[in-house]
């Protein structure tokens, strides 16, 4: 990246105040993020109670565990059976992003025996010996968890719903973290470049997340750029922030007021990247459909309703290997 770049800045919004509970605080932040989520669907957060010491343990720990050796990180390998652990394959509209990644979250119950749909799901696999890495990640999911249920009452009181309309979604959710590492790469794409460039490499190929939110953990070196308009313009780090963007379902939920943005990641040469994603994803039996607020029950619903787990196993399902077209949400726009 350069200079000459286009660079938006989304806003960065305080929600230190959702801490408190109470009602006034939550009406403001719900004030202060109907904007952009309206308008792209992505901005930067602070006073989310991650304290500086938090996330320098996780961060070593996230580069302690992509330092480890190829061997190594083979034995928990992911799998077309267990979708957590490290992988160095992964798709995006049914290309190959330079990056390797590992993913774990809160382990359900039946996830060990395959009870979950295919490619979506799993149990958590560590490296031995190592229970530091173990503690450090595990802490960083389970705060980005309060911090997005935080979020999502107030993004339902910013609808015009109870703080709690959106909670049962989440109950029993399908959240997950992944950790990304973007290594040198001798050839990226220019940072002007094409939906599928047809020069160079991407990080990872342009996409919208497929839940209800996601918390973007990012170090200080930029790569992250978000459609806006016709183009991609760089949303470059800010201190001390996490970069949120709106996924697919809030979208849904929203009746496109929301909007879910379609971002990708450029690759670099002269700087390797880590990045760590949280998505904040629904129950697997939950079925999301609009929500229409009492206050305007004329408005016509958008989308039809959809199964969470039919849409998450195929989106993961096309992530992991070339499983067919990558299942998106206009596909279940009502026209």
């Amino acid at each position: 990246m350069t200079s000459l770049d286009p660079t938006f800045v989304p806003p960065i919004i305080d929600i230190a105040p959702l801490q408190s509970g109470d009602a006034a605080a939550l009406a403001g932040v719900a004030a202060q993020l109907l904007e952009p989520c309206e308008e792209l669907g992505m901005f930067h957060i602070v006073g989310h109670g991650l304290t500086r010491d938090a996330c320098q343990e996780f961060e070593s720990a996230m580069h302690a565990l992509f330092a480890l050796p190829d061997e190594e990180k083979a034995m928990f390998e992911r799998s077309a059976e267990n979708a957590w652990g490290y992988y160095n394959k992964e798709l995006t509209k049914n290309r190959p992003d330079w990056k390797e990644i590992f993913d774990y979250g809160r382990e359900h119950p039946g996830a060990a025996s395959g009870e979950r749909p295919p490619h979506s799901d799993g149990f958590n696999r560590w490296p031995d010996g190592q229970p530091e890495i173990k503690r450090a990640l595990l802490a960083h999911h389970k705060s980005c968890s309060r911090i997005a249920r935080d979020l999502l009452r107030a993004l339902s009181v910013g609808l015009g719903l109870a703080p709690d309309r959106l909670d049962c979604y989440f109950a029993e959710d399908s959240s997950f973290t992944r950790l990304n590492h973007y290594p040198f790469c001798p050839d990226p794409a220019e940072s002007d470049a094409d939906f599928f460039p047809s020069q160079g490499r991407l990080g990872v190929h342009h996409h919208s997340d497929a839940g209800g939110l996601t918390l973007l953990y990012q170090d200080s070196v930029a790569g992250l750029q978000a459609l806006v308009g016709d183009r991609f313009v760089a949303i470059e780090p800010v201190d001390d922030a996490l970069t949120v963007n709106l996924g697919d379902m809030l979208q849904i939920f929203s009746n496109d007021r929301f909007r879910s943005p379609v971002h990708r990641v450029l690759a670099r040469s002269d700087r390797e990247r880590y990045s760590a994603p949280f998505f904040f994803n629904p129950r697997y039996d939950a079925l999301c459909e609009p929500i229409v607020p009492t206050t305007a029950r004329e408005m016509r619903p958008r989308f039809k309703p959809v199964s969470w787990a039919h849409f998450r196993g195929e989106r993961a399902a096309g992530d992991f290997a070339d499983y067919g077209t990558e299942i998106q949400v206009d596909d279940f726009r009502i026209d």
